[in-house]
Order: structure tokens, then C-alpha cells, then sequence
């Protein structure tokens, strides 16, 4: 059943060790059955209530999952292998097209921002007890966020988006509790979630969100939990339309408990009208980060919600690290209103970089997509001979595998450093990767 590898430890968090190793080093493969609790606990001389344990501990953890009478296996997508691994070695020579990186000539200087932010620091050093939420970075998201018509509520501040949404998770869920998930997503999310001990329901994306009949039949299957990208979803650049987020909404109207979240990573790159879902559950928040516009070290995002979600991810992040830095925070307020960023001449860049080459692909019958965003999703019917061929024709792209669960191969091309030169050269290379045949084929 395990072939060479040997299951070891005396106690549950020694066995759950033991086989969390296994998945991280490739001895236990994705898919592979493990033993009955009862055979294993014979072969360890120890209880099989040891071995329940520690089963329950992988399952929270997203390495296992059990389906009764057929046993525990590792699950298909491992939390302890994740999505970040899958991709391709970048030889020297080779454009990386697949980062998903922001333009760094689009970010602007951090240096006056962090100065007026130490000066402050000097003059009133921040210690503890004091508000974990800067007033005037509170203010100036609370003033967008209204006027971009998301609905009233507190806000905190947490470390990236990943980090709010996983706040918000576990603030309502427990392990096993499913999750409804955009197909293909965000690769992170797609691991934290079964990280968090929770069940990942797909749900279809097209180029206006999330697909309205998937996320009913999630919701009536039983998904406690729905996370949906508004704009510049990763990897397909889909954006909520005003007609798509009625339909959405009317779906959560029917299912008042569902639990939403709402992530905006792309607000302030973006030149597409907001159109929010939250209001319509007893339980939302909605989350953005400042990484694509500002630059991704800089860890920030705020979050807002329902004053339940809000309390409770407010309260849980006391007891961990217990705020986000007001050095960072004021970093930020002052980027923000300084004006650091063009909006519309950054959202137009990546606009234009990202139309020319869906365009470009179009000319040689490739179909592909990005309607917001600094990404381009292509559909290939050769996922893994695709990205080989590109890599040799000189361009690193990012293999669909990352993203995706159900949904067809495809391949996620970042153009936020394109040159218009860059554009026929890629465009070409993607025609003959897919090849003649087989764009006529899968068109």
C-alpha cells in the first residue's frame, strides 16, 4: 500500500509528522491510500486512537482526506506540496513571463514614504495597547470603499490578502466545511484552503466571474463559504460584471448564510467599475490589498465586513501577532495621498500591454483572455508540451496546473513588463507552441 515508505512514531503527532515528510519529500504520492487506522496502530504497537488522531491532524491540516468505508489517501493537491512548486526552472537566457509580478517602473519610490512614516515613529514611538488601525488609513479606505458602493462596516488591517481571507475563514469554519472556489483561482487560495482542514467546491470563471449556476449548485451541495474575485482575477483577468454580480447576488439572496468574501487585489491598477456583492449574507468581508499597486512587500491590506466577522478576525489577530505595523500603515496613507500612483495611467499601461496581446493571439487564432489585470489566460489542449515548447522558444510561462482544479489545461502569460516589441515575438511563439493543428482543433 505505502511501497518503500515506512509510517513511524509512537505518538499522533509523531505519525502525523511522519507522513506530512512523507508528502513533502515525494514518498507518499498524491492520491495514495494509507492504512487502515487499525493495521497501522498494529504495526506501531500503539492504540488506534493514536492513529485516529493523527489522521484527524492531517485532514485538519489538508494533507489527507477520508471517504469513509474506502479509507484516507493523500489528497490530489497537498497542502504540504503547494501550487507554488508547480511551474518551470527559468535557465539564463529566458524570459520569465510568469511571476504574476507587478511592473516595478509602474510602483512608485518608498523612500519619502518610510521617511515621513520613521519621523513620526521618532516623534511619537508606537507601543502597546495603542489602536492596531491607523485613523486616516482607516478613513481614506472607508471613503473609497463607499464610494465604490461596498457596504458600511469596520476595518482592520492584516498582512496581504491571503492573510485577511484566511482570518476570515477560520473565523467562521471548522475542518471539513466547503469552500466554494473560483476554477481556475488564485493557486494560494487554492491551497489554503484545504490547509485550513476545509473541502474546496470549483466553481466555473468566465470572463464576467464566477459562472451563477456553478455557485448555486455549490450552495445547495452544501457550501458554507464563497470567495470570489471582483476584478483582475487571477489567472483569468475576469471582472464582475454589473449583470453578473445581480445574478450572483440573487444566487446568495436565496442561501442568506453563506459566508462572502469579496478580494479586490486589483483595486487602484484597474479602470473597470466595482461592482460588489456584499449586503446580501448575514456574514461578508471585503478585502484589498495594496501589492499590485504599491508593491508587494509592503504586506498590507484592509478588510472590512460585517462587525461579527470583523470582531472576530480582530480578535484572533490580538492574540497572534497582534497588529500590522503603523510604520507600514503610514507608509501607505502617505503614498496614498500623495498621489503616488497614476491610477489611470497604470491601469492603462497594463490595459494596453494586455489588449495587444490578446489581440495579437487572435490574428493567429488563439484564443485567450484578460478582460482587467496585468495577466493573459490562454486555454491549450497540451498543458505540459505548451509550456516546454515556450521555455525552449525562449519565454517562461505559468502552467495552468497552478491554478486550476476541473477546469481545462491552460497557460497564465504576465505581461507587465511588455514592451510593444515583446508582443509579436510571444504571440508567435504561442501560435507554434500550440501548433497549427491544433489551434484550428481547439477553436
Amino acid at each position: 500500500m505505502l511501497g518503500e515508505y515506512r509510517i513511524e512514531g509512537r505518538r499522533a503527532a509523531e505519525i502525523a509528522a511522519s507522513v506530512e515528510r512523507a508528502v513533502g519529500s515525494g514518498g507518499l504520492e498524491p492520491g495514495q491510500l494509507l492504512p487502515p487506522m487499525r493495521e497501522l496502530a498494529g504495526e506501531l504497537g500503539v492504540n488506534p486512537n493514536t492513529v485516529a488522531a493523527a489522521y484527524r491532524t492531517l485532514r485538519e491540516r489538508g494533507v489527507i482526506e477520508t471517504a469513509g468505508r474506502r479509507g484516507s489517501r493523500v489528497r490530489s493537491k497537498p497542502a504540504t506540496t503547494g501550487r507554488e512548486h508547480i511551474g518551470v526552472r527559468v535557465p539564463a537566457g529566458v524570459r520569465n513571463v510568469a511571476a504574476g509580478n507587478p511592473d516595478p517602473a509602474l510602483l512608485p519610490g518608498l523612500a519619502e514614504a518610510f521617511a515621513v512614516a520613521a519621523a513620526r515613529a521618532d516623534r511619537e514611538p508606537v507601543m502597546y495597547g495603542e489602536d492596531a488601525v491607523e485613523p486616516e488609513l482607516a478613513r481614506l479606505a472607508r471613503a473609497d470603499l463607499d464610494a465604490d458602493g461596498v457596504p458600511d462596516g469596520p476595518v482592520v488591517v492584516a498582512s496581504g490578502s491571503l492573510d485577511a481571507i484566511e482570518r476570515v475563514l477560520a473565523a467562521h469554519l471548522k475542518p471539513g466545511d466547503a469552500v466554494a472556489v473560483e476554477d481556475p483561482g488564485w493557486g494560494s487560495l487554492l491551497d489554503l484552503v484545504p490547509a485550513l482542514g476545509l473541502r474546496t467546491v470549483p466553481v466555473r470563471v468566465d470572463d464576467e466571474g464566477p459562472v451563477p449556476e456553478d455557485v448555486l449548485r455549490a450552495l445547495e451541495g452544501g457550501a458554507r463559504a464563497l470567495v470570489v474575485t471582483d476584478r483582475a482575477q487571477n489567472p483569468t483577468g475576469a471582472s464582475v460584471t454589473a449583470a453578473r454580480a445581480r445574478a450572483l447576488r440573487s444566487v446568495l439572496r436565496a442561501h442568506p448564510r453563506t459566508l462572502l468574501v469579496e478580494d479586490d487585489h486589483g483595486h487602484r491598477i484597474v479602470d473597470l467599475p466595482l461592482h460588489p456583492l456584499a449586503g446580501v449574507t448575514h456574514h461578508w468581508a471585503f478585502v484589498r490589498s495594496v501589492a499590485k499597486a504599491y508593491g508587494p512587500d509592503l504586506r498590507i491590506a484592509v478588510l472590512t465586513g460585517d462587525r461579527v466577522t470583523v470582531d472576530r478576525v480582530h480578535g484572533r489577530q490580538r492574540l497572534g501577532p497582534g497588529w500590522v505595523s503603523l510604520l507600514l500603515q503610514r507608509a501607505v496613507v502617505h503614498l496614498w495621498t500623495s498621489g503616488a500612483v497614476d491610477v489611470p495611467a497604470v491601469a492603462g499601461a497594463y490595459g494596453r500591454r494586455r489588449d495587444a496581446l490578446i489581440a495579437a493571439l487572435a490574428e493567429r487564432g488563439v484564443e485567450a483572455h484578460g478582460r482587467s489585470g496585468m495577466n493573459v489566460w490562454i486555454p491549450v489542449p497540451d498543458e505540459t508540451g505548451v509550456v516546454a515548447r515556450l521555455l525552449h522558444a525562449g519565454w517562461a510561462v505559468a502552467p495552468g496546473a497552478r491554478f486550476r482544479m476541473n477546469a481545462p489545461p491552460g497557460i497564465r502569460i504576465t505581461v507587465s513588463t511588455f514592451t510593444p516589441d515583446d508582443i509579436v515575438p510571444v504571440a508567435d511563439a504561442v501560435a507554434s507552441a500550440i501548433g497549427p493543428e491544433a489551434v484550428r482543433r481547439y477553436v
